[in-house]
């Protein structure tokens, strides 16, 4: 009975080793594929974020040491602002587009207004002026339109410059845009959310506005002060 079985175990193995299709050399023009889970694409190449590689911080003194780590812990409260109100601004704006009647979207847009300031409103209060002054910096990195450009797209003229007019009282303008290539504190913000975002402190979006961090780094030099020209 074991020679039976044992025979039956080598026909087995040698079915097996004569049925296996023996894997062929790729041919010099051939490429290897990859196919991503969820993807009906097949790829031949995986596109990766770019990666930065950050120097250790430099300070000249300790005031611009607390300097820069207040503007940290300012930039790191108010981004998530930023980055919802992006977001819902696309929403607004998806919506709006698939909306034909004039009268439907006045109305869808209200309701929307009405909905962000109860999200928003609360929280805002809460914001030193400062803090809102980056808010109002990042809207404008995540969406490229000032607050008041928004507040007067969304709303009436004179609304927005009733916005901008009350805002003033507290410093701070509506109509501020970010421009990290010119202005050395925008750089500073910049450089606190790519390490932020390298070190998975805060969630990534990307910025609407045309400008490269690694360049902007090498313009400035230092995170301390402005890189003499």
């Amino acid at each position: 009975m074991k020679k039976i079985i044992l025979l039956g175990l080598c026909l087995v193995m040698s079915f097996f080793g004569r049925s296996q299709v023996k894997e062929m050399p790729l041919d010099s023009i051939a490429e290897k594929m990859i196919i991503i889970e969820g993807d009906s694409i097949v790829h031949n190449a995986i596109d990766l974020d770019e990666v930065y590689l950050f120097g250790k911080l430099k300070f000249s003194d300790y005031k611009s040491k607390l300097k820069y780590y207040i503007l940290r812990r300012k930039t790191i409260k108010v981004y998530p602002y930023a980055k919802l109100a992006a977001e819902r601004l696309v929403e607004l704006n998806d919506s709006i587009s698939k909306i034909k009647r004039k009268s439907k979207r006045k109305r869808y847009t209200k309701k929307i207004q009405k909905y962000i300031e109860e999200e928003f409103s609360e929280e805002l209060k809460k914001l030193t002026r400062t803090e809102g002054q980056i808010l109002v910096k990042l809207i404008y990195r995540q969406t490229g339109s000032t607050a008041f450009d928004l507040v007067k797209e969304l709303r009436s003229g004179w609304r927005a410059f009733w916005y901008n007019t009350t805002a003033k009282m507290f410093k701070i303008s509506l109509k501020e845009t970010f421009d990290p290539e010119a202005v050395h504190e925008d750089y500073l913000i910049e450089d606190i959310l790519q390490r932020a975002f390298s070190a998975y402190r805060l969630e990534r979006q990307k910025s609407v506005l045309d400008f490269d961090y690694a360049t902007l780094n090498n313009k400035w030099g230092n995170v301390d002060k402005p890189a003499k020209e």
